[in-house]
């Protein structure tokens, strides 16, 4: 019976497909436990030998708890959306539908030659309508949902029209716009309906803004942070600048301190769980207020904006003015309000909204290069350069709202608009950046700061029993001092005790192509939802995938993209009719879009990568409901995911919104709890060797490893398949690989080319990729699967190397001869005692292993007992049936085979697992070392109920001991029961 990998792995994968194996039911009176693995971005290279590592983990775990007897939910689907199609499209013209679903079909080859065990009935992909008609379904809730203060959770618009009709908005504690006026039911009522939009969307769950945004030229949109790297895009490496859009948002802030408080109810990993805290960075202070210094050029911006404002904006001036002669303010959070007696300068993020405003004729050229230069670095960028000083003079000052005394106003690159309000209080005495800044820019530093010497250590000490030594102050510790100075700001109108957040609201458009359409259209200049009954708005045929000449986004280029509200569905663009309205520039035309006989605009962004992410896991419950985006029935039963396993690289992105669209979700009572999963756990990375050949500089010449040194070289990565084990390179192969090796010298040693090894992260651009189809073909996929668990704890990192898979391929082969015996379900025989404890042990194990995510040492597990029995010529069908039920979550082909060969007719994925009998364990007797003097001389096994006389008897009767003492008497024998026996002579 030859061990014939390739035909059982075919034949057990085809029974599973063909028998719904792993069909998970919604209806069952098994527990239920909901295993995920995150669903993959199907990509055109296929998938490498680090990716199934996750999946491999939770597909143990599934199998696992199928055996323990639970009902489970086991799925995958592909997060199909994204820019690499859309880029290959801009360069081959091909449709990104296409290209995905080529992608895909590869993807599903390859998952299902691994043998994982999906319920692939529940497939879902977020680039097909059926699916993103519930994410189009979930914007049109938040957008019809505001953030109640007062009863800590999302609640519908309605409900908040309903307060502004009786009494306005001034009792409202609600998550808003920080320029959101004040108004009276009076007000409401006689605003107009625009105007009422207006201020609807400032409270909306998704709303619109104008927002500083990563704006990539080359790639035609906006790009998220964690889309770029070094101040260039993460694809293609393009530069990036920051722009100011109107934009889709969504209002994750008014879920920060609930985003905060339910990681202490979720088993995530710290690291991860640390992640999200500082990401959303709570911190408490006082929000201030400075007053900007009129001059005759600020009066005149004043007047012009008041032309120029609507009801509402005229309506939020007046709320955030304290008098007539204040119209602009400079709010800034600081978490150190005791030293506002140190403000010698104040801030501004280039990007603020009144520098253009309050900049003096004499600056604005300098502050408009400065702006310019900023806008080409990212945010990251800024952050991350703590040397630099940079900065420019406004010219305009503020007041310092206790002393009165003038401040000059500066922007700086090191204060980011998106963080806090853009704005600092600059207090060089507490803070190095600002030293740094005034000393450079020689601003003045108040005299009471004099003498202390910023470079000492106790710095910071120092400086507050300065501050608290101040008249104001008057010797106040650290606490009553803020809390001192707060409670004054608050008495003169300047200020208000504040908890602040780092967390920035997420920005939710994108220029492009290949995502979600918004189910929005525009009446007036004005979102309008489309009516859920209409969903899904499907992505419109476009000739060009880039944006359009005049700057619009990819959809822009569709002909057939405008809304018949009437009839509830597309038409042609050309259907769109515009007229002025009297009084208006072309400008205003193109925003104020009056008269349309019904038809109007659809929005021409889509949405971002992560919006078919956030509610994915839900989906999965009732993935063919196309009444509801889950039945009642279906989200009652599973509730929650039980294990989610995935990279920790999305922990600021995809795990946070998610958290926070399952928290919306709670609130307006569409799931049942407000955390979507109990358990996470982050998989470690697999890494490749990669190959490297060193080039010497300016030359088209190649020195091997050995004689690299004696030149000056450049490294460059080669195709690791190009090299043997021995780390010879092929040249000739190489030359046949790249055209740039045709004509190179390669300097040998002994003859040969040997390559340099680094092992780094498995990537296709560093050409150390290993193809899981070659090891699949080499191996076999139960090889794999037992090689990648083999490699170490699944969250750490480990390096790949096939020669390794050796090994475990053996183990398999020995597994498999082990059986042999048994074949047709031979094998009545009686188990030997040490058949059982073999056993048993092994079950202790395993389950204890599998429990606790310890799947590398289960394999060791399973070595150390196929060859206990073999050694034992075990053919104990009792022993064995239960060892493949163990073996099955590792290794599911061979497990099924054997299963099948012991003569059972249903597959042994439903097997109850084996139950671990401590008896079997239990020592009956023990071998005991003898010695003599204290030197072990031969071991003797006893019963372990013997006492201290009976084995002092056995020992002194045996032949050895008569050897050893030939003849003498010992002066004393010492006998520790169950431990050792010395014979002193």
């Amino acid at each position: 019976m030859n061990y014939d990998f390739r035909q059982i792995e075919e034949k057990w994968q085809k029974y599973w497909a063909k028998n719904k194996t792993f069909k998970a039911s919604n209806t069952s009176d098994k527990p239920k436990f909901y295993a995920l693995s995150m669903f993959p971005y199907p990509s055109g290279a296929g998938l490498h030998v680090g990716h199934p590592l996750g999946y491999i983990a939770t597909d143990i775990y599934s199998r696992y708890k199928r055996h323990k007897g639970f009902n489970v939910l086991h799925p995958m689907g592909y997060d199909s959306f994204g820019l690499p199609a859309e880029q290959y499209a801009i360069q081959t013209g091909q449709h990104p539908a296409i290209t995905t679903e080529n992608n895909i079909k590869r993807y599903r080859e390859q998952l299902d030659q691994l043998g994982f065990s999906f319920d692939w009935d529940r497939e879902v992909r977020t680039s097909n309508p059926q699916y993103y008609k519930w994410t189009q379904w979930i914007f049109i809730q938040l957008f019809n949902s505001w953030y109640n203060k007062t009863s800590d959770k999302a609640e519908d618009v309605s409900t908040l029209v309903a307060l502004f009709e009786k009494s306005g908005n001034s009792k409202v504690e609600a998550a808003c716009d920080d320029d959101t006026p004040a108004f009276t039911a009076e007000d409401w009522s006689g605003f107009s309906e625009k105007e009422k939009q207006e201020i609807l969307l400032k409270y909306r769950l998704t709303y619109l803004a104008d927002t500083e945004v990563n704006w990539c030229p080359a790639l035609g949109t906006v790009l998220a942070n964690d889309e770029i790297v070094n101040g260039v895009s993460e694809r293609g490496g393009h530069p990036i600048i920051r722009k100011k859009m109107t934009q889709w948002s969504m209002r994750i802030t008014a879920y920060a301190q609930r985003l905060l408080d339910g990681l202490d109810k979720i088993d995530w990993p710290q690291p991860l769980k640390d992640s999200q805290t500082n990401w959303i960075g709570r911190s408490e202070g006082a929000s201030v207020t400075f007053n900007v210094k009129m001059t005759d050029e600020i009066l005149k911006q004043v007047q012009q904006d008041d032309v120029t404002s609507s009801a509402v904006e005229k309506a939020r001036k007046n709320v955030i003015s304290t008098s007539l002669n204040h119209p602009y303010q400079i709010e800034v959070f600081t978490t150190r309000p005791d030293t506002i007696f140190g403000v010698s300068f104040m801030t501004l993020a280039p990007e603020h909204d009144l520098v253009a405003k309050i900049t003096t004729p004499e600056q604005k050229a300098e502050v408009d290069a400065y702006v310019e230069a900023t806008a080409k670095r990212s945010e990251r960028d800024r952050m991350a350069d703590v040397k630099t000083v940079s900065g420019v003079f406004t010219g305009a000052y503020a007041e310092h709202p206790f002393t009165k005394e003038p401040i000059p106003i500066w922007i700086g690159d090191y204060v980011l608009a998106s963080y806090g309000t853009g704005a600092v209080m600059a207090v060089p005495c507490g803070d190095q950046r600002d030293y740094d800044f005034a000393k450079y820019y020689n601003i003045p530093i108040p005299n009471i700061f004099e003498g202390i010497d910023i470079s000492e250590e106790a710095f910071a000490d120092k400086a507050t029993t300065v501050i608290a030594n101040s008249d104001f102050l008057n010797g106040l510790s650290y606490k009553e001092a803020t809390k001192k100075v707060i409670s004054e700001l608050e008495k003169i109108g300047h200020g208000v005790g504040k908890v602040n957040y780092r967390l920035r609201d997420a920005v939710f458009s994108r220029q492009r192509y290949w995502g979600e359409p918004f189910p929005v259209y525009y009446v007036d200049g004005m979102p309008q939802m489309i009516n859920e009954q209409y969903l899904p708005l499907e992505l419109p045929e476009v000739e060009k995938y880039l944006p359009t000449e005049t700057g619009e986004p990819p959809l822009g280029n569709a002909t057939h993209w405008a809304w018949d509200a009437k009839n509830n569905k597309v038409v042609s663009n050309d259907l769109v009719t515009l007229s002025a309205v009297e009084g208006s520039d072309k400008e205003d035309e193109m925003l104020n879009q009056v008269q349309h006989d019904g038809i109007y605009p659809l929005e021409l962004n889509t949405m971002p990568g992560w919006a078919g992410s956030s509610q994915y896991f839900n989906r999965y419950m009732d993935p063919r409901n196309d009444e509801a985006i889950f039945s009642k029935e279906a989200i009652d039963y599973w509730q929650d995911v039980d294990l989610y396993i995935g990279g920790s690289e999305h922990a600021t992105g995809h795990l946070l919104y998610s958290r926070f669209w399952q928290k919306f979700m709670f609130d307006r009572g569409y799931v049942p709890k407000d955390e979507y999963a109990q358990k996470l756990i982050n998989q470690g990375m697999i890494t490749g060797t990669s190959a490297i050949v060193y080039r010497i500089s300016g030359t088209n010449k190649y020195a091997s490893y050995g004689l690299k040194d004696e030149y000056t070289t450049e490294e460059l990565r080669v195709d690791v398949n190009l090299v043997n084990v021995s780390n010879e390179l092929d040249v000739e192969a190489l030359r046949d690989w790249q055209p740039e090796y045709q004509e190179a010298d390669f300097i040998l040693e002994d003859g040969k080319y040997i390559v340099g090894r680094e092992v780094e992260k498995m990537s296709k651009s560093k050409y150390n990729v290993v193809n899981p189809d070659a090891i699949c073909e080499e191996y076999g996929a139960d090889s794999l699967r037992l090689y990648e668990m083999f490699l170490g704890p699944l969250e750490q990192s480990k390096p790949w190397n096939t020669a390794g898979i050796t090994g475990v391929h053996s183990f398999l082969k020995k597994l498999w001869k082990l059986y042999s015996p048994l074949e047709g379900g031979e094998g009545g025989v009686e188990p030997t005692t040490e058949n059982l404890k073999t056993l048993h042990k092994t079950i202790k194990k395993v389950e204890e292993d599998i429990e606790n995510f310890s799947f590398n040492t289960s394999v060791s597990t399973f070595m150390i007992c196929v060859n206990e029995l073999t050694a034992q010529k075990c053919t104990s069908k009792s022993i064995l049936e239960p060892l493949a039920i163990l073996v099955s979550p590792y290794a599911p082909h061979i497990a099924e085979e054997l299963w099948d060969r012991l003569g059972h007719n249903e597959s042994i994925a439903e097997a109850p697992f084996p139950k671990f009998e401590e008896k079997y364990l239990v020592e009956s007797s023990k071998e005991y070392p003898i010695s003599f003097n204290g030197k072990m001389r031969f071991k003797l096994e006893l019963p372990l109920d013997m006492g201290k006389d009976e084995i002092e008897a056995a020992v002194m009767a045996h032949e050895k001991t008569q050897e050893q003492l030939q003849g003498r008497t010992p002066k004393k024998v010492i006998v520790v029961p169950g431990k050792i026996v010395n014979i002193v002579g």
